[in-house]
This record gives C-alpha cells, sequence and structure tokens, in this order.
C-alpha cells in the first residue's frame, strides 16, 4: 500500500510495485483524482491489480476508518508516502498544525493500526518518506504543535525529522519483540511533484504558484529519479537493514544515486524518538498493539 499515490512520486511508486506483480492499494484522500490515478496505472500497467481506498490522514477518524475496513488478511508493504510541504497555517481535523498532524500523527496513526496486519506477512516492511530538510531542523519538543508560534518551512523540517525518529523508533520496537518487521526512512532528494503547488498551495497567489512551477521545472529532476530511492527501501534485499534511511547521496542529499545513511542525528538519539512516540500515542490515542515480548534470558 502506498499512500498519497494518486500523482507524484507516490504515483510512480505505486505504478510500479504494480508493474513487478504487487497487488497495489492506492491510498488517497480525494476518491475523483483516486480513480483517475487507478485507471491511468491500469493503462500503463495493462494487467496491473491495483485498487483505490480512500484515507485522509488530516483526519484520525478517516483514519481508523480506513484500518477497520481493511479487506486483506495481511499487509506485506506499507509506504507512508503522503505528506503536505509548508504550507500556509492551518489546523487538521483534529486541531494539530496541519505539516505535523499530516507529515507524523496520521502516520503514526495509520501504522499502528495497521500493525496486526503487517505482523500477519511473512516479511512485513514500513517505509517511511522523510526529507533530506530534516537535517536543517531545530527540534523543539515544546513547539511540535504550533504552540507558540509557526513558521512554515520549520514546520515542515521539524515534521520530517519526526518521521526519522518514528521510523528508526519503530525499528527499535520490532528489534525488542523479536519480530521480522523491518522499518525503512527515505528522502527523495529535490524531485517533481505537486507538493510544492497542489493541496493548501492553490490558495497562494498566482506569482507564487507560477515561480515555484518554473523553480521545479529547472531545478528538480523527474518524478521516476525521486521515487527510486523509496522503491529501492520497498524491494531491496535484507542488506537494506532495518532502522536504515536511504537517501540520495549528492551533495546536501538533493540528488544522485541511492545510498544508506547511517550517522544522521535523529538515528542516534533514542531518548527524543522515545519521548516523541509516547507524545504521539497521547496525542492519537493510538497504542501500538505489539505482541508480548519475549522471554528474557537468565
Amino acid at each position: 500500500m502506498v499512500t498519497g499515490s494518486n500523482s507524484g512520486i507516490g504515483y510512480v511508486t505505486a505504478r510500479e510495485l504494480a508493474r513487478s506483480g504487487a497487488h497495489t492499494v492506492l491510498a488517497c484522500r480525494d476518491p475523483g483524482r483516486g480513480r483517475a490515478a487507478v485507471e491511468r496505472l491500469r493503462a500503463e500497467v495493462p494487467g496491473a491489480r491495483a485498487e483505490l481506498r480512500v484515507l485522509g490522514l488530516a483526519n484520525l477518524a478517516s483514519v481508523r476508518g480506513f484500518a477497520t475496513a481493511w479487506p486483506h488478511d495481511r499487509l506485506d508493504l506499507l509506504v507512508n508516502n503522503a505528506g503536505v510541504a509548508m504550507v500556509p497555517f492551518s489546523r487538521t481535523v483534529d486541531c494539530f498544525e496541519s505539516q505535523f498532524g499530516v507529515n507524523h500523527l496520521g502516520t503514526f496513526a495509520l501504522t499502528g493500526l495497521l500493525l496486526p496486519y503487517l505482523l500477519a506477512a511473512a516479511d512485513p516492511r514500513v517505509v517511511t518518506v522523510s526529507s533530506e530538510g530534516q537535517r536543517f531542523a531545530r527540534f523543539d519538543m515544546t513547539n511540535l504543535n504550533a504552540e507558540r508560534h509557526y513558521r512554515a518551512a520549520f514546520a515542515y523540517v521539524q515534521s520530517k525529522r519526526t518521521n526519522l525518529y518514528f521510523a528508526k523508533e519503530l525499528q527499535r520496537g520490532a528489534d525488542a519483540r523479536g519480530l521480522r518487521l523491518r522499518s525503512v526512512a527515505v528522502a527523495h532528494g529535490l524531485t517533481r511533484s505537486n507538493v510544492l503547488t497542489g493541496g493548501a498551495h492553490r490558495t497562494r497567489g498566482r506569482a507564487y504558484r507560477l515561480l515555484v512551477r518554473l523553480l521545479v521545472r529547472a531545478a528538480f529532476r523527474p518524478t521516476p529519479a525521486g521515487a527510486m530511492t523509496s522503491l529501492y527501501a520497498a524491494t531491496a534485499p535484507p542488506h537494506v537493514p532495518g532502522g536504515g534511511y536511504v537517501v540520495p547521496d549528492g551533495p546536501f542529499q538533493l540528488r544522485g544515486e541511492r545510498v544508506l545513511r547511517t550517522r544522521e542525528r535523529a538515528l542516534q538519539d533514542p531518548a527524543t524518538a522515545h519521548l516523541l512516540w509516547a507524545r504521539s500515542e497521547q496525542l492519537t490515542g493510538v497504542r501500538y498493539p505489539w505482541p508480548a515480548e519475549p522471554p528474557r534470558a537468565g
């Protein structure tokens, strides 16, 4: 399953998974755009097994309803791709700052509610899309939800840092219980998509939208190139370790071939990751239904 897969990197990810023979679920917020994406995918990949399921990460009731209605006996791969970027200030249905609420809390809740289906798979994998921008975040646990102030770029890179903390802490939870689940984070680099022009950005002025489109066209690489990190993390053999972070290897992780990074600050900070996890459980009301931990030796 790929969230946010009606366009851009999410669509390419879903299409290529379907091309490889996977039964692919496109989880999309807008039913009309989702149906159009499934029709396009089936036209581009004849014989593809693809289906649409409606999911709004900005609404925890939608997330819960989605998980409750999951129709399959297992989930082999979850790609947490959906997100918003540097949008004007707004709050979700549940009163969370939109970038924190969609990019992290919605993803956190969805993964937790689908955990029983992931653990029913033989070799489950969760791929969570972070961003090269997370490296520049001044992470502030006291302002995760714009409690004091809001700056769009600051909130965005902070939300992408939470994705990295989440992916690593999810792996720690699985490892502590001896589970096969593998959690990998990725960054795409500068890639053409509508993340800076669609959604809430449509309320911005015409000059902004024109300038951003020109910038994206001139400086960003084609969407299929950006999707390669997600596809690699989703399908590569076991030498991509759980808790890893796959990024482009060029300057500032903006473009280049995929490479595994291990020294990112968030990967080496279990204390903050643990605090964020507890805060996320409190805010979403979702507690992960882990199986009982194996008995300790001695």
